[in-house]
């Protein structure tokens, strides 16, 4: 049985990409990006039901990321569940009052990580 992985974080970027390809196929990965959904009612379900589903929350704050309040309703969901959060967060180096509020997140999380990579490597460690 393979390790489910969501990856909670903004749209932009290509990151959502570059952490599936380096899983490989160890892992199955719940992305966001791809459900095609628009209507704010049915992509939240999509998005709470995979949160539920998953084992590991992939949570990525980038830089330039303009609000984070999907991650922090995914972060704080999967909490809840008692899931493995791991937390990247580029944003709150650069932004003193973001990361005032954002760090009720960083506190939820399991394990926090300072690069994408760093994060990857780590996920990798789950291997079933």
């Amino acid at each position: 049985m393979k390790t489910k992985v969501y990856l909670a974080g903004g749209f932009k970027g290509g990151w959502h990409n570059i952490v599936i390809e380096k899983l490989g196929a160890d892992f199955i990965c719940f992305n966001p990006q791809k459900h095609d959904l628009n209507d704010v009612e049915k992509y939240t379900s999509w998005d709470l039901y995979h949160v539920e589903k998953c084992d590991i929350l992939f949570g990525y704050m980038s830089k330039d990321n303009p609000s984070g309040y999907g991650l922090a309703l995914e972060i704080g969901y999967a909490k809840a569940m008692n899931k493995l959060i791991i937390l990247i967060d580029e944003r709150s180096e650069h932004d003193a009052i973001f990361k005032r509020y954002f760090s009720i997140c960083q506190e939820s999380a399991n394990v926090s990580f300072e690069t994408l990579d760093e994060a990857i490597s780590y996920v990798k460690s789950f291997v079933i």
